[in-house]
This record gives structure tokens, C-alpha cells and sequence, in this order.
């Protein structure tokens, strides 16, 4: 079954989708007012594990460029509008994320 990714930026929330069930919740950061989160509908176009600098254990790259979702080495981050427009996640978490989701999975980014 595909998956889906959908995340509510109010709720600070990215929830993994597998045949149009919730089969995950994770917590998560996102862009601040000045740099914010866009919304709308991307897919994952590249993964780079350890990208080095503040984006933590993984690099997932969206579709729309320069945007992603990544891990974090400031870990208090998670649950705040803090990042210049990404999302972050516990580095665990995105490492999890990354196992389980292929190239092309689509990422819906709603208010």
C-alpha cells in the first residue's frame, strides 16, 4: 500500500499515511513568521543521510527547492515555529521516517 505524508503546521504534527490510514503521529518544528512553512502538495525527491550542519541525521528534500524534512541537532526545537521554513523532527524520528518512506511519496502541508 502507498504511503502519504501530511503535515498540519497548527498542530505542529506530521502524520504517516499507508493506504489512506494514520499508521503514525510525530512531533515537529516548523518555520517561523518571517520564514514560513509553505503549504501545498510536494513529493520526497532525494534523501541524504548525515547532511551536516543544523539539518541532524537526514535530509529529505521536497519538491518544492530548498525546502525539506530533516532531523535536528537543536532537539528543543521540536514543537516550536523556529526554522527558516523546513520541518524538523527528532532525529530518530526522521531516521524512522526515511526507512519507511520511498522517493516520491507525496507530502501534503496544510495551515
Amino acid at each position: 500500500m502507498a504511503y502519504s505524508i501530511i503535515v498540519n503546521l497548527s498542530a505542529k504534527q506530521l502524520v504517516l499515511y499507508q493506504g489512506g490510514s494514520a499508521v503514525k503521529y510525530y512531533p515537529v518544528g516548523i518555520g517561523k513568521m518571517v520564514t514560513p512553512t509553505p503549504t501545498g502538495t510536494y513529493s520526497i525527491i532525494n534523501k541524504a543521510p548525515n547532511p551536516g550542519g543544523p539539518f541532524g541525521a537526514m535530509w529529505m528534500g521536497l519538491s518544492r527547492p530548498h525546502y525539506g524534512i530533516h532531523g535536528t541537532n537543536d532537539p528543543s526545537s521540536i514543537g516550536r515555529v523556529v526554522s527558516h521554513g523546513c520541518i524538523r523532527m527528532y532525529n530518530k524520528d526522521v531516521l524512522e521516517l526515511s526507512r519507511i518512506v520511498p522517493l516520491g511519496t507525496p507530502v501534503r502541508i496544510l495551515k
